[in-house]
């Protein structure tokens, strides 16, 4: 079994103060893997005050430094790529296509801050003011399990983009993925301090992050639940924080429509990262007039999708990240049924062949309304619900029926039409005729999806303060 029992704090893989033990297993075949001494508050202040130190050396950087700093990361999270999707796909069961994705990504998230760092206008003059956009000072990260690595690079880079150190808090279930993208980092040969890594709970380590005065900022991607808790503890500090947090995204599929094309992609979108994505488009909103063929198509797409372990790159949902997430699906799925949806394809258990590991039979839902608790409830699972409406403007009020708002996706033969209704729902970003990667545009949610942006030019302002100053030509 693989034992990681150190941590990353000024510059260095150090023992942590904590001694609980935790064993992960591969979700796969149920067998354990690895056992990880996970950090605690004292861990979490030592590597504030690294970066508290570290900030003084980041702030006062020069634009140069920063760029070759963003440089040499992208060169060595590039150069890691084989080992980071290695690791994605035995920790947590992620599909060949979202690992080799997400490692890209992560690497891509240094060249792209580097890049608009270039241009970036740090000063500009407003009226008789001069204002600089400045850094906060230390910031803490919080990181997901399903996109570990990614987020750990699209967030360092913005801070160190912008000026500022960090603190960052994986989740204790991607150790093995931090472990590999931290001496990654490692090489890149940083000041110490300026990124400290701490895995631990975030009942300890996370709340310490929360709480201690010297975090200036909080950057978290996660659930709904946990986020509020971090922005209650915050404001006692007033921390700045951004929050990306859950979702129940609606894919409308218009009347017009060429099902036949929508319906797969839609599909795609609903089970991507084997159902285990914020962004997952889990209601499926059809035309009355069109349900039974939408119903035939989606059965179809789930029916073609490959299950199982995936180290095959043709395994499109691989298992649940543990069996306490796969009880969580399996609970829905029953929900769906009691509450009077039709269950067209799927439902409770594994899939045939697939007695080990946490692995959940996609399962498509019919007649569901948009008052029930899987349309209402983010699952993590591969689980689509398929709702009717009769028009557009039934369609778009049943898709903003949500306490979220992070991602939507419309289809559409018509593309000025599909282009309005796209633009009346409220989700941070909204797909049309397909799925895309834009790195550069924001990344966040309305409502309960969250607070502020990720990503580009939006994501890096997170990261900074306006400062303004005047009388700075006057003389006495």
């Amino acid at each position: 079994m693989h034992t990681i029992d150190t941590i990353y704090i000024d510059g260095a893989f150090v023992a942590p103060h904590g001694t609980e033990r935790l064993v992960l297993v591969d979700p796969a075949t149920g067998k354990e893997t690895t056992t990880v001494v996970l950090a605690d508050e004292v861990d979490a202040q030592r590597a504030i005050a690294a970066a508290k130190a570290a900030f003084a050396i980041t702030s006062q950087a020069s634009r140069a430094q920063r760029m070759a700093w963003l440089q040499r990361l992208h060169e060595e999270v590039q150069a890691a790529e084989s080992e980071i999707v290695a690791a994605m796909v035995q920790e947590y069961g992620g599909t060949m296509a979202m690992a080799v994705g997400t490692a890209r990504r992560s690497a891509a998230s240094f060249a792209l801050a580097r890049k608009l760092l270039a241009d970036y206008p740090f000063e500009r003059q407003v009226g008789g003011a001069r204002v600089t956009m400045v850094p906060h000072g230390v910031v803490g990260m919080i990181t997901p399990w399903n996109a570990n690595t990614g987020f750990i690079a699209s967030k360092l880079a913005m801070a160190i983009a912008a000026g500022s150190s960090a603190v960052i808090k994986p989740s204790e279930l991607s150790a093995v993925q931090t472990e590999v993208i931290t001496r990654a980092l490692h090489r890149a040969g940083l000041p110490p301090g300026v990124f400290n890594i701490v895995t631990g709970r975030g009942d300890t380590v996370g709340a310490e992050i929360t709480r201690h005065p010297d975090i200036a900022k909080i950057s978290f991607t996660g659930s709904t639940a946990v986020g509020k808790a971090i922005a209650r503890g915050a404001v006692d500090t007033m921390k700045r924080v951004t929050l990306e947090l859950g979702g129940k995204s609606p894919t409308i599929l218009l009347d017009d429509a060429d099902f036949a094309k929508a319906v797969p992609i839609a599909a795609m979108a609903a089970v991507m990262n084997s159902g285990q994505a914020c962004i997952n488009g889990t209601r499926l909103l059809v035309p009355a007039s069109r349900a039974a063929e939408a119903q035939e198509l989606a059965v179809q797409a789930f029916r073609n999708l490959k299950v199982g372990p995936t180290s095959d790159p043709d395994v499109a949902v691989g298992p649940m990240v543990t069996e306490k997430q796969w009880e969580r699906v399996q609970g829905y799925i029953r929900k769906g049924i009691e509450e009077g949806a039709t269950l067209l394809e799927g439902g409770p258990g594994r899939p045939a062949g697939l007695e080990q590991g946490w692995f959940v039979r996609p399962t498509v839902f019919g007649d569901v309304k948009n008052d029930m608790t899987i349309a209402r409830e983010e699952i993590f699972g591969p689980v689509l619900s398929i709702i009717t409406y009769r028009d557009d403007e039934d369609a778009i009020a049943i898709a903003n029926d949500t306490p979220y708002g992070l991602h939507a996706y419309v289809f559409g033969g018509d593309l000025a039409r599909a282009n309005r209704v796209a633009a009346r729902i409220v989700a941070g970003r909204v797909f049309v005729n397909g799925l895309y990667d834009e790195p550069e545009a924001p990344f966040g949610g309305f409502k309960q999806s969250g607070i502020g942006r990720e990503f580009g030019t939006f994501g890096l302002e997170e990261y900074l303060e306006p400062k303004a100053t005047m009388g700075y030509d006057t003389t006495l």
